[in-house]
Parts: C-alpha cells; sequence; structure tokens
C-alpha cells in the first residue's frame, strides 16, 4: 500500500495489509502502541510468559 501528496503525487508513506489492520483496528493499535514502547520490555516478557503458560499448561491432557 502507498500513499501519496494529493498535490504532488510524491511517494510519503508504504505500508503493508497488516499495517492497515492494526491502524484501522482501535484493540489492536491500543495494544501495539503499549508493548512499542521504549520501556514495555518488561511489560511484554511478563505478559508473554504469562501467555505461553497458561496455553502450554492447557494444551495437557494429564494435568487433571
Amino acid at each position: 500500500m502507498n500513499g501519496q501528496d494529493r498535490t504532488t503525487g510524491d511517494l510519503k508513506w508504504t505500508g503493508s495489509v497488516v499495517d492497515l489492520v492494526f491502524g484501522s483496528n482501535s484493540q489492536l493499535r491500543a495494544l501495539a502502541e503499549v508493548y512499542a514502547c521504549s520501556d514495555a520490555q518488561t511489560a511484554f516478557v511478563h505478559a508473554f510468559v504469562a501467555a505461553w503458560n497458561k496455553v502450554m499448561n492447557l494444551d495437557r491432557f494429564d494435568l487433571k
């Protein structure tokens, strides 16, 4: 996807379909903005580990 200046026709932006999805979906955009901050690495790691642990434990059939 290319964005052009309307008056000059020059190329101003280039993006993919994924960029459009994150830009148009407010919930995905909010999450992307939170985890894209320079000080969010620790929060991302903790959230990722918690989600990974939950998925891996739910996949186990021998834990009942």
